[in-house]
């Protein structure tokens, strides 16, 4: 439009003044702004973006891919910075060897990781094909779509925050490719202004669009992959990567803030019953059918409270030992496993309700108590000729059980997490007889082995044992590191009991936790030693704000959407009323900004401000300028109507285009306000 209007001044106004020609071959001489020297100046912010959008996946990408994009990039750098060009099939010979390698490094082009790594691959390489203002537009669209992709791996309030960000340096680098060359900080401040336009409608949307249950997309089949947890079989040492994991399992809450003692602390998961001698295996959940509940005694405390699970990809639920109801949509099964028919792949909250304590007196299927003294034949033979000249003293099962837990704590047992390997065949005679050292599933697994051996029904239960109050916010957090195992024996009219070994040989660690019953020498999380007091406080504070992260935001499924609206005066939130009240706030949104956007580019600058009162002027004369006139077209109307004023016209006219539309200064602000003076004249 300016090139146009220039050339078009000159063919019929023929001025032939040197500022004027000088100021058209400036004009000129500016290269187009798709040209790639006009471009040159923005890879910098290219190069931001990619950082920005792709630099946190170097943490679980293999580290072959990060090193190869990290190579091009630089060497891209390097190309830039000599203004030399990208040699031509490069980039294709790259992204050959790039995907075979992705290839081959993940057996599959499909799947989130193998994904995500090509989307890393393809946004590293891209930046070798940056020729064009398209390209850079492409590079900038992959970062937007590559973001989404961090919440696969991470929904913490770091990544959170850390996205924010990165959209905020997409948005500010778009304004740059689109606008002019402003300073750094100013565009990053426009940046900002539209982000905060946004964030009310953003607002609206998240507390008002219908909520369905469970995620808004399926994941592939390795979105769960590397999630930590308890397992569905159970071996010597099987806990030992979990106690090293200061992770959370879960929290909980507790209705009025009524807290079991830390003894009764039991969480349940898994029950194991078949044993081939080194591995204990849980039953099948499609065939364990539903529990006949106990009886529970009337002056039992029941517990009702609320746990937050983390994602294990599996379908336990861990309520307190012993549930009494459970959630909806789950099974209490025969063996007072809490199940659910899809497997935990994302953060749920379920409600419980449990009496702790030894109170499963219920009749028992036939079935399931022979499967409870069940042993591999021929195995461990000195275990079971133990067991029998154990028995031959004592009369009942409680009595022979409290002489193998009496063995256990007066012999040389100790408990640790760094036990010597244990043969494939005979294990338990090995750890009875020889090491002596092992961890809670180690004296589970022997405990429940002599029961057997002695004809008394037993099985293996692992779940979690404990957990520490959050003084910030309430809640009772379990880690990984309270990862536990214990044993139940079943007892002809009394029902199931739980015997932990454990307790006996390491009273510790049921009464004050893991920390104080393992040896100062064995591995366990940074935190878990903590002796610093603002230390223990920083760690309980970032935990309460994760924690309510993780209820408030990432929790925010329908039951907490209907309490919410409820409580601002939306009584019976269906659909209808909450898309209803989405347009309509949505409306008013817009419309808002809208009127802030409107009285904001209503705003004079100080050159509009100048130009204007040189046309009010012009005005008295009876020279009033027409909406349509631009500055150059009201200048030569002018100067063929009064001549006398057409060469201060013309030169105002300058000035102001030189400042509305190009880089004039200050010096030109008050050479365009001296030509009004020059008019009173």
């Amino acid at each position: 439009m300016m090139l146009e209007e220039f050339a078009r001044l000159e063919k019929r106004l023929n001025v032939d003044t040197r500022e004027w020609k000088t100021a058209l071959s400036r004009f000129l001489a500016r290269p187009p702004s798709s040209s790639p020297n006009s471009l040159h100046d923005e890879f910098p912010w290219i190069f931001a973006v990619i950082a920005a959008t792709a630099a946190p996946h170097v943490s679980h990408l293999s580290p072959w891919l990060s090193l190869f994009c990290g190579f091009v990039l630089f060497g891209r750098a390097l190309l830039w910075k000599s203004k030399r060009a990208v040699p031509r099939g490069l980039p294709t010979l790259f992204a050959l060897f790039g995907t075979v390698g992705i290839a081959l490094e993940y057996r599959s082009l499909l799947g989130r990781d193998p994904g995500v790594a090509l989307l890393f691959l393809f946004i590293a390489l891209k930046s070798a094909e940056m020729r064009s203002r398209r390209d850079f537009i492409f590079i900038i669209m992959l970062g937007f779509f590559l973001l989404l992709t961090h919440y696969f791996y991470s929904q913490s309030i770091i990544t959170g925050i850390w996205l924010l960000i990165s959209l905020w340096i997409l948005i500010a680098t778009l304004l740059r490719l689109h606008g002019e060359k402003r300073p750094v900080r100013q565009t990053f401040g426009y940046a900002g202004v539209l982000f905060a336009q946004s964030f009310p409608l953003m607002l609206i949307l998240f507390l008002l669009f219908p909520r369905v249950q469970g995620p808004l997309w399926g994941l592939p089949r390795d979105a769960h992959a590397g999630l930590s947890g308890l397992s569905d079989t159970l071996s010597p040492g099987s806990l030992d990567e979990l106690i090293q994991s200061g992770a959370i399992a879960f929290r909980a809450k507790f209705e009025n803030d009524e807290i079991p003692a830390k003894s009764d602390l039991y969480w349940r998961g898994p029950v194991f019953t078949d044993y081939d001698g080194q591995t204990w295996r849980a039953r099948p959940f499609y065939l364990l059918g539903r529990a006949e509940m106990p009886a529970i005694d009337p002056g039992q405390k029941v517990y009702r409270y609320t746990t937050t699970l983390e994602p294990h990809n599996l379908r336990w639920i861990l309520p307190l030992d012993l549930p009494v109801f459970a959630p909806e949509n789950s099974l209490l099964t025969s063996t007072f496993e809490t199940i659910v028919r899809i497997r935990v792949g994302v953060r749920t909250q379920y409600h419980f309700g449990s009496a702790p304590g030894n109170t499963i007196e219920t009749k028992e299927n036939q079935l399931l108590l022979q499967e409870a003294l069940m042993l591999p034949n021929n195995a461990n033979p000195r275990a079971r000729a133990f067991a029998a000249r154990l028995k031959e003293g004592f009369d009942s099962p409680e009595r022979f059980s409290s002489a193998v837990l009496l063995h256990f704590r007066e012999e040389e047992f100790i408990y640790t997490l760094q036990p010597p390997l244990l043969p494939e065949r005979d294990s338990i005679d090995q750890f009875l007889f020889e090491t002596r050292q092992g961890f809670c599933e180690h004296y589970a697994s022997a405990y429940v082995f002599l029961m057997r051996a002695a004809g008394v029904p037993a099985r293996v239960i692992a779940g979690y044992q404990g957990g520490e109050i959050n003084p910030i916010d309430g809640y009772l957090t379990v880690r990984q590191s309270d990862a536990h195992a214990w044993a139940e024996i079943w007892l002809e009219g009394k029902g199931w009991r739980r015997i932990d070994p454990t307790a006996y040989i390491a009273p510790s660690r049921i009464e004050q936790g893991i920390t104080a019953a393992l040896p100062s020498v064995d591995t366990l999380p940074v935190f878990a030693r903590l002796d610093s007091n603002w230390l223990r406080d920083l760690r309980n504070r970032w935990e309460a704000t994760n924690n309510a992260w993780n209820q408030w935001i990432l929790g925010y499924n329908p039951e907490l959407q209907r309490e919410v609206l409820s409580r601002i005066g939306l009584n019976d939130p269906n659909w209808r009323n909450m898309l209803t009240s989405l347009g309509v706030l949505c409306g008013v949104v817009f419309a808002l900004v809208s009127l802030w956007t409107f009285r904001h580019r209503q705003k004079e600058s100080p050159a509009q401000r100048a130009w204007r009162l040189f046309c009010d002027k012009l005005a008295r004369r009876g020279l009033r300028r027409l909406s349509w006139e631009g500055p150059f077209t009201f200048a030569e109307r002018a100067g063929r109507s009064q001549p006398e004023i057409g060469a201060i016209a013309r030169e105002a006219a300058l000035c102001y285009a030189r400042l509305h539309y190009g880089t004039g200064g200050p010096k030109l602000l008050e050479r365009l306000k001296s030509c009004s003076a020059r008019i009173l004249r």
